[in-house]
């Protein structure tokens, strides 16, 4: 498929995924209500809401009260556009849309909606993570994935989250950790979900020392680690095979 309409494919599916965000916090209906400007409330036109365009046209500011474009929207927009060509590297015949290209797509929806979600919020909602969870076995099973393999990973990543989250009594991990421990199995299988949970892990930490030396954070703040664990499966998805590889043959295993 052409690079550039799949990029553009990308930005208004990116569009979408801001409109889900914002109406899963508002109640909103995701496909009924028209979308309008978080804080003035105004029903927005077809120009305040071309990907990318209408934010560099209107200078980030919203066209009607003139108060600032919340920068989560255009981000959301361009990243959602360079995944869906990155996915790229996903597909052997980049003149078409195979399934497992288009199975990385969804997964990716789901992956940007939780992260982005988690990041505002500090919450992961089933309402996202448990569809992700069940669509994820089921196109992995039709991609021919071994599905005994699939609820395995699943089952041990959410044991494991799960566990830290009985002994912890909720302090170290949420109850919405555990379900998306599920999605990821079933989005990554054995053994790349350990790939996963490794950058997760080593991402957070880097990070969560980073901002408490510039004073951003504090050893007892919250820190919603599921922007980790959704930005590591989306890399495993796309790197797993080489990042395993690396590891395997760095430690002398492979």
């Amino acid at each position: 498929m052409n690079i550039l309409i799949l990029f553009i494919f990308g930005l208004i599916f990116g569009s979408f995924l801001n409109a889900v965000i914002y109406r899963l916090k508002s109640g909103d209906g995701i496909i009924k209500e028209r979308s309008k400007c978080p804080k003035c409330q105004h029903v927005l036109g077809f120009w305040d809401l071309v990907p990318l365009l209408s934010f560099v046209f209107l200078q980030g500011k919203c066209r009607y009260c003139k108060k600032n474009i919340f920068w989560q929207y255009p981000t959301v927009e361009l990243f959602t556009g360079l995944v869906f060509v990155t996915g790229l590297t996903l597909n052997p015949q980049p003149s078409t849309l195979n399934p497992q290209l288009i199975t990385f797509i969804i997964f990716s929806l789901f992956l940007i909606i939780i992260f982005v979600y988690d990041l505002k919020h500090y919450l992961i909602l089933d309402k996202v993570s448990l569809p992700a969870f069940f669509i994820a076995l089921l196109l992995n099973y039709y991609l021919g994935r071994d599905i005994i393999n699939l609820l395995l990973a699943s089952v041990i990543v959410a044991g494991f989250f799960a566990a830290q989250f009985i002994v912890s009594k909720g302090k170290w991990i949420g109850g919405g950790d555990i379900r998306l421990g599920l999605v990821m199995g079933a989005m990554l299988g054995l053994p790349y979900v350990f790939v996963a949970l490794f950058l997760a892990y080593i991402s957070g930490a880097v990070i969560g020392v980073a901002l408490i030396l510039i004073k951003k954070k504090k050893w007892s703040s919250k820190v919603p680690f599921g922007t980790f664990l959704t930005a590591a499966t989306l890399i495993t998805l796309l790197f797993g095979r080489q990042l395993l590889n690396w590891y395997l043959t760095c430690f002398g295993i492979w």
